[in-house]
């Protein structure tokens, strides 16, 4: 997300903020390599108690995590927190698919398909298991934006992709 931000906006400064030290360091590598150092910056820390002060970012984002929230509605309390008045939210996250054979497909391939090919290729099956489960189990669409709505966000709304696979959530504070 910090990438493709900084490269479609250009923004002077993109922090981006992981829980995993490991993620981080694959984010940095990509970073280096891609020689936007000056513009995007990475930092471990816990997305429901960041250490930004409050009203300090004109967007928020995060792609395929919030599922992961420990606590969902402290997390996007969080994001709302250092959001400026007026700032956007944008969130990307899994969802089930629509119609009902795409949905029956998927969930096939994400139970069954998926972790045998990880396996195969010696990669971690329990991630993909755990991706699965965690999808089944995230508040999609108007329950979302229900959430959103609670924390405070206005404007929410949300696009399905990709026949419902996943759905972009965008919210104004």
């Amino acid at each position: 997300m910090a990438i493709r931000a900084t490269r479609m906006l250009n923004p002077k400064q993109v922090v981006g903020v992981d829980i995993s030290g490991q993620m981080l360091a694959e984010g940095r590598k990509k970073i280096e390599k891609l020689g936007l150092n000056s513009q995007i910056q990475l930092e471990k820390g816990d997305s429901e108690n960041l250490h930004f002060s409050d009203n300090s970012f004109d967007v928020t984002m995060a792609a395929f995590g919030v599922r992961n929230f420990e606590n969902l509605e402290k997390g996007l309390s969080e994001m709302r927190r250092v959001l400026k008045p007026g700032g956007q939210l944008c969130i990307i996250e899994f969802s089930r698919p629509r119609p009902a054979f795409i949905n029956n497909l998927y969930q096939f391939y994400m139970s069954l398909v998926a972790p045998q090919i990880a396996k195969a290729f010696k990669q971690d099956k329990q991630a993909y298991q755990y991706l699965n489960k965690s999808a089944k189990a995230f508040p999609e669409r108007k329950d979302f934006t229900a959430i959103l709505d609670k924390v405070g966000f206005k404007q929410t709304s949300y696009k399905a992709l990709t026949f419902g696979m996943c759905c972009i959530y965008s919210a104004t504070k």
